[in-house]
């Protein structure tokens, strides 16, 4: 499953990638995190707890940057392990660039599902990761703009 979309931050560059780097940001921002660890550098570490259609899981798995250009772009990277509901695994490719209103991001991920999960069906699994990126992307925007009573 492919998708791609961009948004407008009203944030300068450097703060919208300070937060992108930024356990905590990231943490309060992935729907469903319980736990989130780690560094850009080494890689973060990760739980989600996450119900697709009626599977109920806990997600555990690492989350690796490459392709890193400070403060314009990177590759991000990881699988988690949900026991015997299965896996996910997929890569996004973030790129900043300069808007009049702040700072454009955009994204393009690519991801796969195996075990119980995939056997939802790509209707269910599709609308759920649409729904998952959107609520990222939502709280990211409020985190970074102090819309976020949490910020």
């Amino acid at each position: 499953m492919e998708m791609d979309g961009n948004r407008t931050i009203a944030a300068d560059r450097a703060t919208v990638w300070a937060h992108l780097n930024n356990a905590e940001t990231l943490k309060a921002c992935i729907p469903g995190c319980t736990e989130l660890s780690g560094s850009p550098e080494d890689g973060f570490e990760a739980t989600v707890v996450q119900k697709v259609g009626p599977v109920k899981a806990t997600f555990k798995g690492k989350v690796v940057l490459s392709n890193v250009v400070p403060g314009e772009s990177y590759s991000i990277t990881g699988e988690g392990k949900g026991g015997v509901a299965g896996f996910a695994k997929g890569g996004a490719d973030v790129v900043l660039a300069e808007a009049v209103d702040g700072t454009e991001l955009s994204y393009k991920v690519e991801a796969k599902v195996g075990g119980k999960i995939a056997q939802l069906g790509s209707r269910i699994i599709n609308g759920f990761a649409r729904k998952m990126a959107d609520q990222f992307f939502d709280n990211f925007q409020a985190v970074v703009e102090g819309t976020d009573a949490e910020a």
